[in-house]
């Protein structure tokens, strides 16, 4: 039986990279072993020279920063707090935050080795915003595509 760890990503520096995931998002060092840091929550980055070592011949496959494949999926309860800080810090992002059609708020950037990442408010967050706009549970519903005993749920713990 196969049980998922988590991504690991490959980054050119550590220190960079764990300074961005650590003090810029708040993920907690689980493990560090030099060249390879696993966070709490199941992301891991691994130093790129050592991981193509680590892959004998296969080395020679060409590893693309930005290439827009995948990325990794993030959200919070301050999702504004989130973005200023960021931008404060000079990421780059490839948008800032906008609604989705779902009515989450989201910003999409690049980490410092062009890993793109979503970060997101939480939908328990989504249905307080509405519910403190006046919406009703059943447009809030429809809006994000939740059922009522969430939308319901999210604004209970809320209050």
């Amino acid at each position: 039986m196969l049980k998922f760890m988590g991504p690991l990503i490959l980054v050119d520096e550590i220190a960079p990279s764990r300074h961005f995931y650590e003090q810029l998002l708040g993920l907690k060092v689980q493990y560090d072993f030099g060249v390879n840091v696993s966070f709490h929550g199941g992301l891991a980055i691994h130093l790129k020279s050592h991981f193509l070592e680590l892959l004998g011949d296969a080395g020679n496959i060409p590893i693309t920063p930005k290439a827009h494949d995948g990325d990794l999926v993030f959200e919070t309860d301050d999702i504004d707090a989130v973005g200023q800080r960021l931008e404060q810090e000079g990421i780059e992002f490839l948008h800032a935050i906008r609604e989705q059609p779902w009515g989450q708020r989201v910003m999409r950037l690049y980490d410092p080795d062009g890993h793109m990442l979503e970060i997101g408010e939480t939908m328990q967050e989504v249905a307080w915003r509405f519910h403190q706009q006046g919406w009703s549970i059943e447009s809030i519903c429809v809006k994000t595509g939740m059922p009522g005993e969430f939308i319901e749920h999210a604004i209970q713990e809320h209050a």
